[in-house]
């Protein structure tokens, strides 16, 4: 292959990858809808569990914030809700913010599911 051939080739493969970053980003890029919370990123997560925090705190309704948290993963509840209370205290969240969390982990260290029963 001559070094014209080469240059036509590697210009023609720059060109494609170029207009093809141009189309997936600019043009028509991927707009994520409906993405379950369980595949969120940590700080998103973290929000998240904060307004449930924050609906548990208006309504105190144990059973609702716990199915609530159980869409975040496998995971217990109250486990959830203290790796988001740790990443708060780790990243200067308001002391209100803080509280409202630790409030709804109390909750869910002695939140017991209603379709348990124990013999």
């Amino acid at each position: 292959m001559s070094s014209s051939n080469l240059i036509k080739v590697a210009a023609a493969l720059v060109l494609g990858a170029a207009l093809g970053l141009v189309y997936g980003w600019v043009i028509d890029p991927v707009e994520y809808t409906d993405v379950p919370p369980n595949i969120l990123r940590e700080d998103y997560r973290v929000d998240y569990v904060l307004m449930v925090a924050e609906a548990y705190r208006r309504d105190f309704d144990a059973e609702t914030a716990a199915r609530r948290l159980a869409v975040l993963g496998s995971e217990s509840p109250a486990v959830i809700t203290a790796a988001a209370l740790d990443y708060a205290n780790r990243n200067a969240f308001t002391p209100g913010e803080i509280q409202t969390l630790q409030g709804l982990l109390t909750a869910m260290q002695t939140y017991h599911p209603q379709g348990n029963s124990s013999p």
